[in-house]
């Protein structure tokens, strides 16, 4: 079955994100800035820029109104204040916030099992039957070209597909920190499995698959707490390995570059990619970096 094209994606930000304690026990991790943008906004922006309308949030319950009060609070008094003081170029990135998609929040079902697939199960209701969706892990920043519109560019020319992952090449020391990808078919670039932090001289690949997936409504099979793999937890990875066994899971090389913001240390450079690559003072901070 050939499904209609993306026009809604699901953002998760759904776990604990301990590492972070303990900013992370009253905002969200993907609330955390890049500038003055926090992550959650650049991933929707991402989104965005391919042609998505639709956009489902999936939050912890403290998360959820934060989520709320961002995308949905117009904040007036502010917009009076400045417009008073003869600043309203300053609120203008605030309307921007507020207009840029359809934005639902929801929490995270209590229910399901811990694991990255069960953000995913708990907007199985917000996907028609007929429609493909596109998935977003809100840990993943991608700079440059959106992820996002690669996934919806391939599956045009792919319409036979039940998933399309995006990979970034890595070098070849870190490839025992990250999930690679092996294929089934190098010309066709069709996935076997993903292998989780292989030893350097096993990795099948130099690819790594991240938090960017285009996924059919037949992930939901086994996205099922019935379905729990390592630690007990329901994995996204090992739904698309499923899906790789019954027919054609493509992958993307990103037009991009991918960055983590899962810990403190990597946020950290994300961070700073941002200031290089965006702010007007980005110079200044290179300069006071390489003479700390």
């Amino acid at each position: 079955m050939n499904y209609k094209r993306p026009t809604k994606a699901i953002i998760t930000d759904a776990g604990f994100a301990s590492r972070y304690l303990p900013i992370t026990k009253t905002i969200p991790k993907a609330m955390l800035p890049l500038g003055n943008r926090p992550i959650m906004q650049l991933v929707v922006e991402e989104c965005v820029r391919a042609g998505i309308t639709d956009i489902i949030i999936v939050a912890t319950p403290e998360g959820k109104a934060i989520y709320e009060d961002y995308f949905h609070n117009p904040v007036e008094k502010i917009e009076k204040q400045l417009h008073s003081q003869g600043k309203d170029d300053r609120f203008a990135p605030v309307k921007d916030v507020l207009s840029m998609a359809n934005i639902t929040v929801i929490e995270q079902d209590q229910s399901l099992p811990y694991g990255n697939g069960s953000p995913i199960a708990s907007a199985r209701k917000f996907i028609d039957d007929d429609e493909a969706f596109l998935v977003a892990y809100s840990d993943d920043v991608v700079f440059g070209d959106s992820d996002m519109k690669t996934l919806i560019e391939s599956y045009e020319a792919h319409p036979d597909a039940k998933a399309i992952i995006i990979s970034q090449e890595m070098p070849r020391e870190v490839l025992n920190k990250y999930g690679i990808i092996k294929l089934a078919d190098e010309e066709k670039m069709t996935l076997k499995n993903i292998v989780e932090k292989p030893a350097i001289e096993d990795a099948p690949s130099n690819l790594t698959s991240y938090g960017r997936y285009l996924l059919t409504p037949e992930v939901f099979e086994h996205l099922d707490p019935k379905n729990t793999g390592l630690d007990g937890e329901l994995w996204t990875v090992d739904a698309i390995t499923k899906m790789a066994e019954e027919g054609n899971v493509y992958v993307e090389k990103t037009r991009g570059n991918w960055m983590t913001t899962g810990d403190p240390k990597n946020y950290m450079f994300a961070l700073m990619r941002y200031t290089f690559d965006n702010e007007d003072f980005g110079d200044e901070i290179k300069e006071f970096v390489k003479n700390a």
